[in-house]
Formats: structure tokens, sequence, C-alpha cells
């Protein structure tokens, strides 16, 4: 019996980038029993998987970390650009060892961030905000492609998609100034989601995603370039490509 061809997509490791590079939003959840979400004033997650996080002075996890390290999860959301019902199109978990940084490591540590990452809230280490740094055990990436559990040196290897910069800027201009684009590439979906609400949910280097919103459901829809692209150039020329004969995989 054949089965459908899935379109090619980038490896569970890269998605994790990419989600990590995008920063999205963040919830740490310390595994004392409390299963309170601690929002950190800031969390940036470094090329080799480890996290930078800020937080109060006063709040109750700095103190416990002052103590001894605990163990924690790290959870980032990814969010489409446009505003979706669902608007959550994937999630990185990091599971592992949670401590407070002290004196001249949490110094350079913010430094660290500084230079992949500037952020004015970081001149406020020392002055009323702690640094935590986790170090991750294993890592979980979940989107509409797989959920996949990863190794650190494997998130390490990786690198972020080559469009990870400026996808929401582009996903945001096609929801706004291109709805002629969507309602093209809308003719090729398959019958039974013709009637949907189309939205630009995603792009990579191997193709652009698009949620489709139906009354009951909403549907993921993969439409792959017929090469992987890594250029705003080779992009442009898969995009007309894509006007005219699309490749697609439907997800649930």
């Amino acid at each position: 019996m054949n089965e459908t061809r899935r379109p090619p997509a980038p490896h569970p490791a890269e998605r994790a980038r990419t989600i990590a590079a995008r920063g999205g939003r963040a919830a740490l959840l310390p595994s004392d029993g409390s299963e309170s979400r601690v929002t950190p004033l800031l969390h940036h997650v470094h090329p080799r998987g480890d996290a930078t996080l800020l937080l109060r002075d006063e709040h109750p996890l700095v103190g416990a970390l002052r103590a001894a390290e605990v163990t924690a999860m790290l959870e980032v959301a990814d969010h489409a650009p446009v505003p979706l019902r669902e608007p959550v199109r994937g999630l990185l978990w990091l599971t592992g060892w949670l401590r407070a940084l002290d004196g001249r490591e949490a110094r350079e540590a913010a430094l660290e961030v500084a230079d992949e990452r500037p952020d004015p809230r970081l001149l406020d280490v020392g002055h009323g905000v702690s640094v935590v740094r986790l170090v991750p055990a294993s890592l979980v990436v979940a989107d509409a492609e797989s959920t996949t559990s990863l190794r650190p040196e494997l998130f390490a290897q990786a690198e972020p998609d080559p469009f990870a910069a400026h996808e929401d800027h582009w996903l945001r201009h096609l929801e706004l100034s291109h709805r002629d684009v969507v309602g093209l590439l809308s003719q090729h979906l398959p019958e039974h989601l013709r009637g949907g609400h189309v939205r630009p949910l995603g792009l990579d280097r191997f193709g652009l995603r698009l949620r489709v919103e139906m009354a009951d459901e909403d549907h993921d829809v993969r439409i792959a370039f017929s090469r992987p692209v890594g250029t705003s150039q080779e992009l442009a020329v898969e995009l007309r490509r894509l006007m005219g004969c699309p490749f697609l995989a439907q997800r649930r």
C-alpha cells in the first residue's frame, strides 16, 4: 500500500533552535510541587542549549536557589505573527538544573546575553534583579510536524532557520497587504478545506505553512518548495513557482 509522501521539513533540532532564536514567551516551572508558573523578566536560550533568566531579587524562587539547585522546566512558546484563535504554533521545553548566579558570574552572564540579544533589562542585574541559569538534561520540541525529544548536544549542533529573523515581518505583510496571494494559494488546498479562513502561519527554508480555520477545527498545511532555499532571491523564485504548482501535505 502506498503511503502519502510527507513534504520535507526542518529537522527537529533546527526547529527547536528556531523557536529559541525567536525568543517567544517563556514560563519557568520548578519541580517543587507548587505547580506555579514563573514568568521571568527576561529569558535567553543560548546556542549551546542552556538558558539565562532574570528574576527579581525578592522572588521566592531566588531565595530557594541561594540555598540549593532545583530541577525545573523552561517552556518557550512560539506564537504566530498574525492573530489566530489558536496562536501557539510550537513549543520548546528545556528540563534540567536551575541555579542562581552571584557577583561576577551574574555580570558575565548578563554581558554574554547582551552580546547575542541586547536588552535594557540586563542593566538591572545587581540592582534588584538576579540571574539564574538552567542547564538542560533534555529538550522537547512540539509543533505540527512532530513532538521530538532532543539531546542538548544535538540542539547545539543545529542552526536556526535562515529566515527566522524576518519571518514574522514577511508573514504579517502577506496577511495585511497581499490577501490576493493567500487567495491564490488557497485554490490549491484540498477541496474540503477551501471554505475555511486561510492564514499565513509559517515560513522556513523548506516551504510555506498555512493555517486553515474551519468552523469545527483548525488544519495546518505545508506547501513545499522544490528545493531548500537560503536567500531572499531563492525564496522569491519558489514563491512564484508555488503560485502555479504547489505540493501539499495536510496535517491536523
